[in-house]
């Protein structure tokens, strides 16, 4: 586990964006039964998730078509809401930084730790907003 106060920071950078952070299994659940588009940032402390994901996943908001929900859970402290997230990204093996976009509660769309690291924020935000006006 991270100390709170190190990965508040990097919490807030997506809430102030209009993600809600999930906590337990529950609220996963919850927020993926939901009807509509749902875009969940599984969070890290890793560089690629500062310069690469957390900018491409916001910069992808400035998009026509976005999701209905925007939700988060925060790798190596969030345990049981990440695992409960992974659950639902399953064929994909655990990675953080990732995305995955879900329609009705299905993963339509899932962007893996390889497809962040090293690539640039905007290649990232392209693939995002490619993902939805295919399904939002």
């Amino acid at each position: 586990m991270y100390p709170a106060e190190l990965v508040q920071p990097m919490r807030d950078d997506l809430t102030v964006a209009g993600f809600s952070e999930l906590y337990t299994a529950d609220e996963v659940q919850q927020a993926l039964s939901k009807e509509g588009t749902t875009l969940v940032v599984v969070n890290s402390v890793c560089g690629c998730a500062a310069a690469n994901a957390r900018p491409g996943a916001k910069h992808a908001l400035n998009n026509e078509k976005t999701p209905d929900h925007l939700v988060t859970v925060f790798a190596g402290v969030d345990t049981e809401a990440v695992n409960a997230v992974r659950e639902r990204m399953i064929p994909f093996p655990p990675s953080s930084p990732s995305m995955g976009l879900f329609k009705d509660g299905e993963l339509v769309h899932m962007l893996e730790r390889h497809h962040i690291e090293g690539r640039p924020a905007a290649m990232i935000a392209e693939n995002l907003m490619d993902a939805f006006n295919e399904y939002c």
